[in-house]
């Protein structure tokens, strides 16, 4: 389920704080990137690693399109980290790797603009 909405569409419906609280979004550092070409769109398969609180996971991410496999390993990311695990196609995508798309509709990643602790939560 991803949602590329256009910069001119309004905003969602209203929610209170504890709802937004319920989405856990958290850092971490990508440790390997491996190319996914079973995926329907070009898309990568991630490991990141959130930090000793939650550790490795997994993601099938649709960023091929800005990134090239070798600039990701050691990159920080921000991911929704307490999402049921789905499968995608053969493999297992545990978190949710955040971005926002660009003028073309493909994903720019969404990650601290300063090195932070992995597993540092949003708030």
């Amino acid at each position: 389920m991803h949602l590329h909405h256009a910069p001119d569409q309004p905003p969602a419906p209203t929610i209170d704080f504890a709802q937004f609280l319920a989405v856990d979004i958290r850092v971490g550092t990508i440790l390997t990137a491996e190319a996914f070409p079973e995926a329907r769109k070009p898309s990568y398969r991630l490991v990141v690693d959130f930090g000793p609180g939650i550790g490795t996971r997994k993601s099938c991410a649709q960023i091929a399109a800005n990134y090239a496999l070798e600039e990701l390993p050691g990159r920080q990311v921000a991911a929704v980290v307490n999402f049921p695990p789905r499968q995608i196609g053969p493999a297992m995508s545990e978190v949710l790797v955040l971005g926002f798309a660009d003028a073309a509709g493909e994903v720019v990643l969404f990650a601290p603009d300063a090195a932070v602790p992995n597993g540092s939560r949003l708030f």
